[in-house]
């Protein structure tokens, strides 16, 4: 299964950089402008069993959290959306005074691995061009003081 990993380090305690990531407002400051980001529905925070139902461009994405652990990680999987298979691990780790952000993605487009083969490097692109605006925000935020 394809897989994309990104890592950042931000100079903030881990509390702080996981504390961002569960604001009700996060979702939405860390979504890129393009494709457009509407949050439809949402039970829960970050937690496991939380859902939350989106609009993004013109698919709608239903996503269950499954995992979670309080300065340490969490993870979505997509119920219904464009993928066939979509897991998102958000790791935390303290290295110092601040904190390793990792995204870890595994994902399979519909159609099996022919698609992956043809249209996978569109998926990377996106992706490398969310996560560098997710992890720049995170920065923003984070290393400011301004949670």
């Amino acid at each position: 299964m394809p897989t994309y990993t990104k890592s950042i380090v931000v100079q903030a305690p881990v509390e702080t950089v996981f504390g961002f990531h569960e604001r009700e407002d996060a979702l939405l400051l860390l979504s890129p402008a393009f494709p457009p980001v509407h949050v439809i529905r949402k039970t829960g925070g970050i937690e496991a069993g939380s859902r939350v139902e989106l609009k993004i461009g013109p698919f709608r994405w239903t996503a269950l959290h499954t995992a979670y652990e309080k300065n340490r990680l969490f993870a979505d999987e997509q119920i219904t959306g464009p993928f066939a298979k979509w897991i998102h691990r958000h790791e935390f780790q303290a290295v110092g005074h601040a904190t390793r952000l990792t995204d870890r993605i595994e994902y399979q487009l519909p159609g099996g691995v022919w698609m992956n083969r043809l249209f996978g490097w569109a998926v990377q692109l996106g992706l490398r061009q969310m996560f560098h605006h997710r992890h720049q925000t995170t920065k923003k935020y984070c290393e400011r003081g301004t949670e």
